[in-house]
């Protein structure tokens, strides 16, 4: 199936402008044009957009996702270099990941922190002289 720009921008929500520069730099290699120049995308081109935005939600740069569709273009004998690259990207994601799961520890912590100051009306509930409510030891 063919897709114009805007059909193109409907699907994906990536505007004209994104669309355009992604063909300027490179990125979409096999777009085709029709007789009267207008872009016509494939579900192919729908493809490589789809990755393209995932490697750049990870972080890849522009140049890097570039040199990855050039090595595609190359053919099967840079498969072990696409393989890295991908790998290298995983890896920068798991440790983004990590990074994330520790702000979102702490975070938690905030919140408990903030749900029990508010509940009792203060923040000194949190101060070791704030004087903690006595409880019996069978409530334990």
């Amino acid at each position: 199936m063919s897709y114009t720009i805007a059909q193109v921008s409907s699907i994906t929500g990536l505007t004209t402008h994104t669309l355009r520069y992604y063909e300027k730099e490179g990125l979409l290699p096999f777009l085709e044009r029709s007789y009267s120049g207008i872009r016509m995308f494939s579900d192919n081109d729908l493809r490589w957009l789809q990755l393209i935005e995932c490697l750049k939600k990870t972080g890849m740069s522009v140049k890097n996702i570039r040199n990855y569709i050039d090595l595609f273009q190359e053919g099967d004998g840079t498969l072990q270099e696409r393989f890295e690259m991908i790998l290298g990207q995983r890896k920068r994601v798991q440790e983004q990941i990590a990074e994330l799961n520790e702000c979102a520890k702490t975070l938690e912590r905030k919140v408990a922190y903030y749900r029990k100051a508010i509940k009792a009306g203060t923040e000194a509930v949190h101060s070791k002289k704030y004087p903690q409510p006595k409880v019996p030891d069978y409530a334990h």
